[in-house]
């Protein structure tokens, strides 16, 4: 049975797909094409592009385009933990933003906006703090040797 292709660009997605390609870039110095490791992730090249070129802006990724072209890591995989792949992703929300849109412009709505901001934040500096603790290397270590690349 075929496996269903993520296409979501969801922020939660996109740091899956991203450890994912990195763990699965990892163990090589090759350049791997969108479409290889699309195929890898069970997921679609043009997503995957999106997420990659993010990664590259902050150097994490090297891209070479054309015929020979593809995507290698930059860094060591030891040195590139998951908060900077988290961080390299996130966009203006926090993991926590759709608690803090809930409220509303009213006396009760803002007491709770300001107890809500606080506890996102302490939420958003320990994800960071956990995050830093693993690196790409730490997961590339823990697969199985059958892992294709």
């Amino acid at each position: 049975m075929k496996k269903a292709k993520h296409t979501c660009p969801s922020n939660s997605k996109a740091f899956g797909l991203a450890l994912q390609a990195l763990v699965f870039m990892s163990n090589s110095p090759n350049r791997y094409p969108s479409n290889n490791i699309a195929d890898q992730l069970c997921s679609e090249a043009t997503l995957i592009r999106r997420i990659l070129a993010k990664l590259a802006q902050e150097n994490i990724l090297e891209v070479r385009e054309g015929r020979d072209g593809g995507y290698r890591m930059k860094q060591p995989p030891e040195s590139v933990t998951l908060a900077d792949i988290y961080l390299s992703l996130q966009t203006e929300a926090s993991l926590c933003e759709g608690m803090l849109d809930s409220t509303g412009d009213h006396s009760f709505g803002m007491q709770m906006h300001d107890m809500f901001n606080d506890i996102t934040g302490e939420i958003n500096h320990s994800v960071l703090e956990i995050l830093r603790k693993y690196t790409i290397a730490d997961m590339a270590n823990r697969m199985s040797p059958i892992m294709e690349n």
